[in-house]
């Protein structure tokens, strides 16, 4: 496509031979820096003269090292061109647009607003593959919660818990990124006409990536809610255990207090106690106290607390 410019990693130079004129230093800072694979910029969609500029941000979960990353992309969107600037986060992939290109391959004529619309409704197809995603990793820890060591779970529910919050502080953003359009305040900001770089059609289609967003909320809401009957459970499954541990104790305390008192009894070697003279004295006493133990480990299996 002829107006869509797709900029990997660039220099300050690239973006100023493709962007255009006057663009502001604080953007041209913000397209410049390196992305972050852990803390992610704020998606924004903000009109700035005759252009319109902003941060997209891809959330992406890699299931098998249990960790999530992002993909930011800033667009630069005016009458006639997109300029699109991809950035690889350290260790990880770039965002890859083939998606968007495919679509936009398809059509005869897209134009800059349309590629952008193309552009947010893919990455919110992603918010919500990757709310399935960690449904998934919830399911996985909630089947070993049982037999995972709890460090291990305990690691990895803080693990989840931040991923969720981490997703909302970009997913939130996005979601007025794409309000901004659908009310058409951002062709007012950039002082242009209205709907002159997103039409009615367009701020419908934002329309549609509106819904997606906000379906992607309510379900991360919902993942929240499965991780914290997963950590509730979690919880409830330590507290039988030390309860567990606390009869164990309890019934080997009991078992010893009997015997305990009778060696004490008989340790106090007064004159005046008859059994210190009977010669089936030290038999008579420990027939007392096996008998008292065979009684209440008896006592303790009826009751099953062993």
């Amino acid at each position: 496509m002829s107006n869509w410019i797709d900029l990997l990693d660039p220099t300050e130079e690239e973006i100023r031979a493709h962007a255009p004129g006057g663009l502001e230093a604080r953007l041209l800072d913000l397209f410049t820096r390196r992305a972050d694979p852990v803390e992610a910029a704020r998606p924004f969609l903000r009109g700035f003269g005759t252009y319109v500029a902003g941060t997209v941000v891809a959330a992406v979960l890699d299931a098998d090292r249990d960790r999530l990353y992002y993909q930011e992309v800033d667009l630069i969107v005016t009458r006639d061109h997109v300029v699109t600037i991809r950035k690889t986060p350290d260790g990880e992939e770039p965002y890859a647009p083939e998606t968007v290109r495919d679509i936009c391959a398809q059509k005869q004529h897209v134009s800059p607003g349309m590629v952008a619309y193309y552009l947010f409704e893919d990455v919110a197809e992603r918010y919500l593959d990757l709310v399935d995603g960690l449904d998934d990793e919830v399911d996985e820890l909630e089947e070993h919660i049982t037999s995972w060591p709890s460090d291990r779970i305990r690691r990895r529910l803080s693990e989840l818990r931040h991923d969720l919050l981490r997703i909302r502080r970009t997913l939130s953003p996005t979601r007025d990124a794409v309000r901004g359009v659908v009310d058409g305040r951002v062709d007012i900001d950039a002082g242009l006409l209205r709907r002159e770089i997103f039409p009615e059609e367009i701020e419908r289609s934002f329309g549609t990536v509106h819904d997606k967003l906000l379906r992607a909320s309510e379900s991360l809401d919902y993942t929240r809610d499965l991780l914290a009957a997963a950590r509730d459970h979690h919880s409830s499954e330590i507290a039988t255990e030390q309860n567990e541990v606390i009869k164990r104790l309890t019934v080997i305390a009991s078992l010893l207090l009997f015997p305990t008192f009778i060696v004490g009894l008989y340790g106090q070697n007064f004159h005046n106690m008859p059994e210190l003279r009977w010669h089936f004295g030290y038999a008579f006493s420990w027939l007392v106290i096996i008998a008292v133990t065979v009684g209440q480990l008896a006592f303790f299996r009826w009751k099953n607390w062993i």
